[in-house]
């Protein structure tokens, strides 16, 4: 029976992707596990990032790799986007967490993060391209900004059906939730 920690995604409309992440305060080997268990989710969930809302934790940490190698993996801690710049692109996006559902997004081509690793260390790197997107997509969900939000009016119509699909789904599974707590 395994002991390592997994977490499973946390879908539209839940309020707590809306919710703002709060610092990491303590670099340990529970942040580690954390970090490892979001990774583990993203890969088993056959995404390219994922943020500590998307897990049901209110905690900065964006994990990503855009290529799936290895050596490509990247945890970034308490992440602060220091600056965005290059010509802004549209792009079609997915998201985790809101299954089957891509919209063109507009977003800088580059940007410019300063953040912690799991170890506590800090580092400053820039990120343009595809690797680029995923951390200004995941950062948009540690202040609680969600795909929904950048699509064009278009592309809700477009999705209108699946995005109240999520909605009856969330509400379904709360309604059963709180029958088992009777």
């Amino acid at each position: 029976m395994s002991t390592e920690l997994e977490f499973d995604l946390t879908l539209y409309p839940s309020p707590t992707l809306r919710r703002p992440a709060e610092a990491v305060e303590s670099f340990d080997e529970g942040l580690e596990a954390i970090c490892a268990a979001m990774l583990r989710c993203m890969y088993r969930s056959k995404g390219v990032g994922l943020a500590g809302p998307q897990v049901g934790l209110r905690k900065r940490i964006l994990v990503l790799n855009p290529t799936g190698e290895p050596q490509d993996e990247l945890v970034l801690v308490n992440p602060e986007l220091l600056e965005r710049s290059g010509p802004l692109t549209l792009f079609e996006e997915g998201c985790l967490s809101f299954p089957e559902i891509f919209a063109e997004v507009e977003r800088h081509e580059v940007c410019r993060v300063k953040a912690f690793t799991p170890k506590g260390a800090e580092i400053e790197e820039t990120f343009d391209g595809f690797p680029g997107r995923i951390v200004q997509h995941e950062y948009d969900h540690l202040i609680g900004v969600l795909l929904v939000d950048r699509m064009s009016p278009a592309d809700k119509l477009r999705h209108k059906a699946s995005l109240e699909d999520l909605v009856a789904r969330y509400k379904r599974t709360r309604k059963s939730a709180e029958k088992a707590e009777r």
